[in-house]
Protein backbone atom coordinates (compact mmCIF):
# COMPACT_ATOMS: atom_id res chain seq x y z
CA UNK A 1 0.00 0.00 0.00
CA UNK A 2 1.20 3.66 -1.15
CA UNK A 3 2.29 5.47 1.66
CA UNK A 4 -0.12 8.59 2.58
CA UNK A 5 2.25 11.66 2.37
CA UNK A 6 1.14 15.36 2.68
CA UNK A 7 1.22 15.51 -1.30
CA UNK A 8 -1.05 13.43 -1.51
CA UNK A 9 -3.78 14.69 0.95
CA UNK A 10 -3.20 17.85 -0.60
CA UNK A 11 -4.33 16.75 -3.69
CA UNK A 12 -6.90 15.38 -2.68
CA UNK A 13 -9.04 17.97 -0.86
CA UNK A 14 -7.17 20.35 -3.57
CA UNK A 15 -5.41 22.61 -1.71
CA UNK A 16 -2.16 22.95 -1.30
CA UNK A 17 0.92 21.02 0.79
CA UNK A 18 1.20 23.79 3.26
CA UNK A 19 -2.25 24.10 4.30
CA UNK A 20 -2.14 20.23 4.95
CA UNK A 21 0.95 21.06 7.13
CA UNK A 22 -1.53 24.13 9.00
CA UNK A 23 -4.27 22.16 9.54
CA UNK A 24 -2.31 19.15 10.45
CA UNK A 25 -0.58 21.15 13.37
CA UNK A 26 -3.82 23.41 14.23
CA UNK A 27 -2.60 26.26 12.55
CA UNK A 28 -4.87 29.47 12.85
CA UNK A 29 -4.79 30.78 9.96
CA UNK A 30 -6.80 28.17 7.23
CA UNK A 31 -10.26 29.20 6.73
CA UNK A 32 -12.93 26.91 8.71
CA UNK A 33 -14.41 25.77 5.37
CA UNK A 34 -10.94 24.59 4.30
CA UNK A 35 -10.03 22.76 7.56
CA UNK A 36 -13.40 21.02 7.53
CA UNK A 37 -12.49 19.63 4.05
CA UNK A 38 -8.62 18.83 4.66
CA UNK A 39 -9.95 16.79 7.50
CA UNK A 40 -12.68 15.30 6.04
CA UNK A 41 -9.95 13.62 3.33
CA UNK A 42 -7.63 12.97 6.73
CA UNK A 43 -10.30 10.53 8.36
CA UNK A 44 -11.28 8.87 5.09
CA UNK A 45 -8.16 8.02 4.29
CA UNK A 46 -6.95 7.06 7.94
CA UNK A 47 -3.46 9.05 7.35
CA UNK A 48 -1.18 9.71 10.67
CA UNK A 49 1.55 12.54 10.27
CA UNK A 50 4.65 11.15 11.29
CA UNK A 51 5.14 12.58 15.16
CA UNK A 52 8.63 13.75 14.45
CA UNK A 53 7.81 15.04 11.05
CA UNK A 54 4.49 16.89 12.82
CA UNK A 55 6.90 18.41 16.28
CA UNK A 56 9.60 19.44 13.33
CA UNK A 57 6.31 21.39 11.15
CA UNK A 58 4.22 22.79 14.12
CA UNK A 59 7.52 25.25 14.85
CA UNK A 60 7.78 28.47 12.85
CA UNK A 61 10.41 28.49 10.09
CA UNK A 62 11.08 32.47 10.85
CA UNK A 63 10.88 32.95 7.02
CA UNK A 64 8.54 35.34 4.94
CA UNK A 65 8.65 35.64 1.68
CA UNK A 66 8.64 39.38 -0.38
CA UNK A 67 7.15 38.73 -3.66
CA UNK A 68 8.07 41.82 -5.96
CA UNK A 69 5.04 41.51 -8.95
CA UNK A 70 7.23 43.80 -11.48
CA UNK A 71 9.99 42.84 -13.49
CA UNK A 72 13.12 42.98 -11.21
CA UNK A 73 14.83 45.91 -13.27
CA UNK A 74 12.16 47.99 -11.26
CA UNK A 75 13.75 47.21 -8.31
CA UNK A 76 16.97 48.77 -8.95
CA UNK A 77 15.51 51.51 -11.13
CA UNK A 78 12.42 52.83 -9.32
CA UNK A 79 13.82 54.22 -5.90
CA UNK A 80 10.71 53.35 -4.16
CA UNK A 81 11.32 49.37 -3.92
CA UNK A 82 15.00 49.87 -1.77
CA UNK A 83 12.73 52.22 0.56
CA UNK A 84 10.14 49.94 1.05
CA UNK A 85 12.47 47.09 1.67
CA UNK A 86 14.23 49.03 4.07
CA UNK A 87 11.21 48.94 6.36
CA UNK A 88 10.43 45.12 5.75
CA UNK A 89 14.45 44.38 6.59
CA UNK A 90 14.28 46.68 9.79
CA UNK A 91 10.72 44.66 11.28
CA UNK A 92 12.14 41.41 10.09
CA UNK A 93 15.57 41.75 12.20
CA UNK A 94 14.23 42.34 15.86
CA UNK A 95 12.08 39.19 15.27
CA UNK A 96 15.00 37.23 13.84
CA UNK A 97 12.88 36.72 10.79
CA UNK A 98 14.93 36.01 7.02
CA UNK A 99 13.69 37.85 4.39
CA UNK A 100 13.07 35.43 1.35
CA UNK A 101 12.88 37.58 -2.31
CA UNK A 102 11.15 36.49 -5.00
CA UNK A 103 11.87 38.21 -8.30
CA UNK A 104 11.45 37.84 -11.88
CA UNK A 105 12.56 39.26 -15.57
CA UNK A 106 10.35 38.26 -17.91
CA UNK A 107 6.60 37.28 -18.21
CA UNK A 108 7.89 33.32 -18.83
CA UNK A 109 9.62 33.70 -15.51
CA UNK A 110 6.83 35.08 -14.01
CA UNK A 111 4.64 32.59 -15.22
CA UNK A 112 7.15 29.84 -13.50
CA UNK A 113 7.53 31.76 -10.32
CA UNK A 114 4.01 31.65 -8.80
CA UNK A 115 3.55 27.43 -8.49
CA UNK A 116 6.71 27.61 -7.19
CA UNK A 117 5.69 29.91 -4.48
CA UNK A 118 2.34 28.36 -3.98
CA UNK A 119 4.21 24.98 -3.82
CA UNK A 120 7.16 26.31 -0.98
CA UNK A 121 6.22 24.94 2.31
CA UNK A 122 9.68 26.90 3.59
CA UNK A 123 8.33 30.06 4.40
CA UNK A 124 5.77 31.29 6.95
CA UNK A 125 4.10 33.99 5.01
CA UNK A 126 4.28 36.46 2.34
CA UNK A 127 4.21 39.90 1.17
CA UNK A 128 3.64 41.20 -2.21
CA UNK A 129 4.50 44.83 -3.57
CA UNK A 130 4.02 46.12 -6.95
CA UNK A 131 1.04 43.94 -7.71
CA UNK A 132 -1.17 44.30 -10.77
CA UNK A 133 -5.46 44.72 -10.32
CA UNK A 134 -5.79 41.14 -11.78
CA UNK A 135 -3.11 39.65 -10.35
CA UNK A 136 -4.10 35.64 -10.61
CA UNK A 137 -1.41 35.10 -7.67
CA UNK A 138 -3.65 36.69 -4.81
CA UNK A 139 -6.84 34.49 -6.06
CA UNK A 140 -4.29 31.19 -5.49
CA UNK A 141 -3.05 32.55 -1.89
CA UNK A 142 -6.57 32.79 -0.86
CA UNK A 143 -7.65 29.39 -2.12
CA UNK A 144 -4.88 27.74 -1.03
CA UNK A 145 -5.07 29.88 2.46
CA UNK A 146 -1.44 30.71 2.61
CA UNK A 147 -1.00 34.08 4.57
CA UNK A 148 -0.29 37.02 2.80
CA UNK A 149 -0.36 40.69 3.15
CA UNK A 150 -0.67 42.95 -0.38
CA UNK A 151 1.49 46.18 -0.15
CA UNK A 152 -1.65 48.30 -1.63
CA UNK A 153 -5.34 48.12 -1.86
CA UNK A 154 -7.17 45.17 -3.18
CA UNK A 155 -10.62 44.73 -3.59
CA UNK A 156 -11.23 41.51 -2.28
CA UNK A 157 -12.70 41.10 1.14
CA UNK A 158 -10.65 38.60 2.25
CA UNK A 159 -7.29 40.58 1.11
CA UNK A 160 -4.61 41.93 3.95
CA UNK A 161 -3.78 45.01 3.01
CA UNK A 162 -0.84 48.17 3.91
CA UNK A 163 -1.51 51.23 1.64
CA UNK A 164 -1.49 55.06 1.39
CA UNK A 165 -3.97 57.11 0.82
CA UNK A 166 -3.42 57.80 -3.17
CA UNK A 167 -6.44 59.06 -3.93
CA UNK A 168 -6.49 61.74 -1.08
CA UNK A 169 -2.98 62.72 -1.67
CA UNK A 170 -3.25 63.56 -5.93
CA UNK A 171 -6.58 65.25 -4.61
CA UNK A 172 -4.40 67.54 -2.26
CA UNK A 173 -2.32 68.20 -5.42
CA UNK A 174 -4.15 68.77 -7.83
CA UNK A 175 -6.19 71.07 -5.29
CA UNK A 176 -2.92 73.01 -4.67
CA UNK A 177 -2.58 73.79 -8.67
CA UNK A 178 -5.60 75.33 -8.78
CA UNK A 179 -5.81 76.95 -5.52
CA UNK A 180 -2.85 78.72 -7.79
CA UNK A 181 -4.59 79.65 -10.72
CA UNK A 182 -3.47 77.29 -12.75
CA UNK A 183 -6.25 76.21 -15.79
CA UNK A 184 -4.42 73.51 -18.02
CA UNK A 185 -3.43 70.61 -15.51
CA UNK A 186 -1.95 67.41 -17.06
CA UNK A 187 -1.59 64.24 -14.95
CA UNK A 188 1.04 61.80 -16.19
CA UNK A 189 -0.23 58.31 -14.92
CA UNK A 190 1.70 55.34 -13.46
CA UNK A 191 0.62 51.91 -14.83
CA UNK A 192 -2.75 51.43 -14.81
CA UNK A 193 -3.17 47.82 -13.98
CA UNK A 194 -1.81 49.46 -10.38
CA UNK A 195 -4.18 50.05 -8.05
CA UNK A 196 -2.31 52.96 -6.38
CA UNK A 197 -2.01 54.71 -10.30
CA UNK A 198 -5.51 54.41 -11.13
CA UNK A 199 -6.11 55.74 -7.35
CA UNK A 200 -3.77 58.66 -8.38
CA UNK A 201 -5.47 59.38 -11.81
CA UNK A 202 -9.20 59.35 -9.64
CA UNK A 203 -7.65 61.81 -6.92
CA UNK A 204 -6.83 64.00 -10.40
CA UNK A 205 -10.57 63.62 -11.60
CA UNK A 206 -11.86 64.09 -8.59
CA UNK A 207 -9.95 67.48 -7.73
CA UNK A 208 -11.23 68.83 -10.59
CA UNK A 209 -14.64 67.96 -10.63
CA UNK A 210 -14.78 69.49 -6.99
CA UNK A 211 -13.78 72.33 -8.23
CA UNK A 212 -16.46 72.90 -11.16
CA UNK A 213 -13.55 71.82 -13.64
CA UNK A 214 -14.16 70.11 -17.26
CA UNK A 215 -12.25 67.10 -17.42
CA UNK A 216 -10.15 67.11 -20.40
CA UNK A 217 -8.85 63.77 -21.21
CA UNK A 218 -6.38 64.51 -23.51
CA UNK A 219 -4.65 66.26 -20.97
CA UNK A 220 -3.77 62.59 -19.35
CA UNK A 221 -1.30 61.17 -20.65
CA UNK A 222 -0.05 57.02 -19.95
CA UNK A 223 3.65 56.94 -18.52
CA UNK A 224 4.79 53.80 -16.47
CA UNK A 225 6.95 54.85 -13.90
CA UNK A 226 9.79 55.42 -15.71
CA UNK A 227 11.71 58.47 -15.91
CA UNK A 228 11.57 57.96 -20.08
CA UNK A 229 8.14 57.42 -20.04
CA UNK A 230 7.38 60.44 -18.22
CA UNK A 231 9.83 62.88 -20.26
CA UNK A 232 7.81 61.29 -23.98
CA UNK A 233 4.56 62.22 -22.00
CA UNK A 234 5.56 65.42 -21.01
CA UNK A 235 7.03 66.44 -24.89
CA UNK A 236 2.88 65.22 -25.50
CA UNK A 237 1.14 67.67 -23.23
CA UNK A 238 3.28 70.65 -24.30
CA UNK A 239 2.08 71.00 -27.69
CA UNK A 240 -1.56 70.93 -25.41
CA UNK A 241 -0.37 74.42 -23.66
CA UNK A 242 -0.64 72.70 -20.17
CA UNK A 243 0.34 75.31 -17.41
CA UNK A 244 0.64 72.54 -15.04
CA UNK A 245 1.43 68.84 -14.48
CA UNK A 246 0.78 66.29 -11.47
CA UNK A 247 2.75 63.37 -11.84
CA UNK A 248 1.94 60.13 -10.67
CA UNK A 249 5.58 59.68 -9.00
CA UNK A 250 8.95 61.30 -8.49
CA UNK A 251 10.79 59.28 -10.81
CA UNK A 252 8.84 60.26 -13.71
CA UNK A 253 8.52 63.86 -12.26
CA UNK A 254 12.40 64.47 -13.08
CA UNK A 255 12.07 62.61 -16.68
CA UNK A 256 9.17 65.47 -17.21
CA UNK A 257 11.36 67.99 -15.65
CA UNK A 258 14.36 67.14 -17.75
CA UNK A 259 11.75 67.78 -21.22
CA UNK A 260 10.89 70.80 -20.18
CA UNK A 261 14.60 71.79 -19.45
CA UNK A 262 15.73 70.73 -22.75
CA UNK A 263 12.18 72.29 -24.51
CA UNK A 264 13.28 75.68 -22.56
CA UNK A 265 10.34 76.26 -20.69
CA UNK A 266 10.63 77.65 -16.97
CA UNK A 267 9.37 75.52 -13.95
CA UNK A 268 7.16 76.84 -12.80
CA UNK A 269 6.31 80.52 -14.21
CA UNK A 270 5.26 78.87 -16.83
CA UNK A 271 4.40 75.20 -16.19
CA UNK A 272 4.08 74.16 -12.75
CA UNK A 273 5.04 70.21 -11.92
CA UNK A 274 3.75 67.95 -8.66
CA UNK A 275 5.01 64.75 -7.87
CA UNK A 276 4.62 61.95 -6.02
CA UNK A 277 6.48 60.08 -2.94
CA UNK A 278 8.55 62.45 -1.91
CA UNK A 279 12.23 60.08 -2.31
CA UNK A 280 15.52 62.12 -1.83
CA UNK A 281 15.86 62.84 -5.37
CA UNK A 282 12.94 65.02 -5.06
CA UNK A 283 15.03 67.52 -2.90
CA UNK A 284 18.09 67.40 -5.39
CA UNK A 285 15.71 67.99 -8.41
CA UNK A 286 16.16 71.69 -10.16
CA UNK A 287 14.51 73.34 -9.09
CA UNK A 288 13.35 71.47 -6.12
CA UNK A 289 10.30 69.06 -6.41
CA UNK A 290 6.58 69.65 -5.01
CA UNK A 291 5.57 66.23 -4.18
CA UNK A 292 3.04 63.91 -1.98
CA UNK A 293 5.56 62.28 1.12
CA UNK A 294 3.80 59.01 1.37
CA UNK A 295 5.45 56.92 4.30
CA UNK A 296 6.94 54.25 2.81
CA UNK A 297 9.50 52.67 5.19
CA UNK A 298 6.51 53.13 7.79
CA UNK A 299 4.10 50.86 4.80
CA UNK A 300 6.73 47.88 5.11
CA UNK A 301 7.27 48.01 8.57
CA UNK A 302 3.18 47.50 9.20
CA UNK A 303 3.04 44.83 6.39
CA UNK A 304 6.06 42.50 8.48
CA UNK A 305 3.64 43.81 11.62
CA UNK A 306 0.32 42.72 10.03
CA UNK A 307 1.93 39.25 8.55
CA UNK A 308 2.98 38.13 12.14
CA UNK A 309 -0.74 38.91 13.33
CA UNK A 310 -2.43 36.67 11.51
CA UNK A 311 0.02 33.92 11.99
CA UNK A 312 -0.50 34.74 15.70
CA UNK A 313 -4.16 35.16 15.34
CA UNK A 314 -5.54 33.71 12.28
CA UNK A 315 -7.05 35.06 8.95
CA UNK A 316 -9.75 36.93 9.95
CA UNK A 317 -11.59 39.59 10.01
CA UNK A 318 -9.13 41.18 7.15
CA UNK A 319 -6.83 43.84 8.54
CA UNK A 320 -6.69 46.70 5.78
CA UNK A 321 -4.62 49.99 6.91
CA UNK A 322 -3.99 53.21 5.01
CA UNK A 323 -1.92 55.40 6.10
CA UNK A 324 -2.16 59.31 5.42
CA UNK A 325 0.10 61.45 2.75
CA UNK A 326 1.58 64.88 3.21
CA UNK A 327 1.35 67.82 0.29
CA UNK A 328 5.71 69.20 0.05
CA UNK A 329 5.77 72.14 -1.34
CA UNK A 330 9.14 73.43 -3.23
CA UNK A 331 9.81 75.35 -5.91
CA UNK A 332 8.00 73.20 -9.05
CA UNK A 333 4.93 74.98 -8.28
CA UNK A 334 5.86 78.23 -7.14
CA UNK A 335 3.41 78.52 -3.98
CA UNK A 336 2.96 77.68 -0.26
CA UNK A 337 -0.14 76.42 1.11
Amino acid sequence: MTRLTLESIAELAGVSRSTVSRVVNNHVSVRPEVRERVLAVIEQTGYQPDPAARRLAGQRANIIGLVIAEPAQSLFADPYFPRLIQGITQACNPQDLTLSLFLFHTKEEEANLYPKILHNNLFDGLIIAGMHVDDPLVSQLIENDIPFVTVGRHESPKVNYIDTDNMAGSHTAVTHLIRLGRQRIGHITGHLNNRASLDRQDGYLNALRDRGRAIDPTLIERGDYTEASAYEAMHRLLAKNVDAVFVASDSMALGALRALREANVKVPDDIAIVGFDDLPPATLSVPPLTTVRQPIRRVGILAVETLLDILDNGLEPARRVILPTELVVRETCGGRI
